[in-house]
């Protein structure tokens, strides 16, 4: 039998660690990461919008070249996807254009000067990115791994497996702060080696937010999971020391 008090917890438990992974996943599929506000162009950058755009495109593109168009054409950036805006038939009218990471390009190596390969591999980024990319992903397995423990102590009719559960969702909680904390290291110092476009602004945009609101989630929810099993534990030590006196 489950006290009402660690049935609700564990209610709760569930409830926000379902919220963690809405989050987090949608924050994952979408380019609003990072945004980048450039002054109107004139009239000769605007006819570089076909250039930069080729920049921008294609499986082969380079890091310095997309970077570049990223700044000067209003990008957007996420963990999967970039996009930029491009004028649309006539002058006045505009388009998001996207183009997803591919997976040679969320693995290829970072430089000291973005996509010259002569400058020497600059190891801090192109680790900061790898991670960016997998600790997500090892997140939300971990959620998954925890409910799929979580169903089977159900029907098991046990609440002993919810002590592991607890210590899964902590360690999802912890993977989703360091995608964060990687992702905006990495920017930092991107911009730190780029030519940056004069007048460009940059910020955090709301899928950041939204992974790094999944964290704290996830190590609330670990914390009711960790209370439950262990207070149920106690409770049931107390009482088998009872029925024995």
């Amino acid at each position: 039998m489950v006290d009402n008090r660690y049935a609700t917890a564990l209610v709760i438990g569930s409830v926000l660690s379902l919220l963690a992974t809405v989050y987090l996943s949608v924050a994952m599929g979408t380019h609003h990461w990072y945004q980048y506000h450039s002054q109107p162009a004139s009239n000769d950058a605007k006819n570089n919008y076909s250039d930069l755009q080729k920049k921008f495109e294609g499986e082969e593109v380079n890091e310095g070249n997309y970077s570049d168009a990223l700044f000067r054409l209003n990008g957007t950036l996420g963990l999967w996807w970039r996009c930029i805006l491009v004028p649309f038939k006539e002058p006045d009218l505009i388009m998001t254009k996207c183009q997803a990471f591919t997976l040679p390009q969320q693995w290829e190596t970072k430089y000291n000067s973005p996509g010259n390969i002569k400058s020497g591999e600059d190891l801090l980024r192109t680790y900061l990115w790898k991670c960016q990319f997998l600790l997500p992903l090892v997140s939300v397995g971990l959620v998954f791994l925890a409910a799929l423990i979580g169903v089977c102590a159900c029907l098991c009719r046990s609440i002993t497996p919810t002590l592991f559960v607890g210590l899964l969702h902590l360690l999802a909680g912890l993977c989703s702060l360091a995608t964060v904390c990687c992702f905006l290291t990495g920017m930092h110092l991107l911009h730190k080696i780029s030519q940056l476009p004069e007048g460009m602004d940059y910020s955090p945009s709301w899928s950041l937010f939204l992974a790094l609101v999944s964290s704290p989630l996830q190590i609330m929810a670990a914390a009711l999971f960790i209370w439950a099993a262990r207070s149920q534990r106690q409770h049931y030590t107390r009482m088998t020391a009872y029925r024995v006196a």
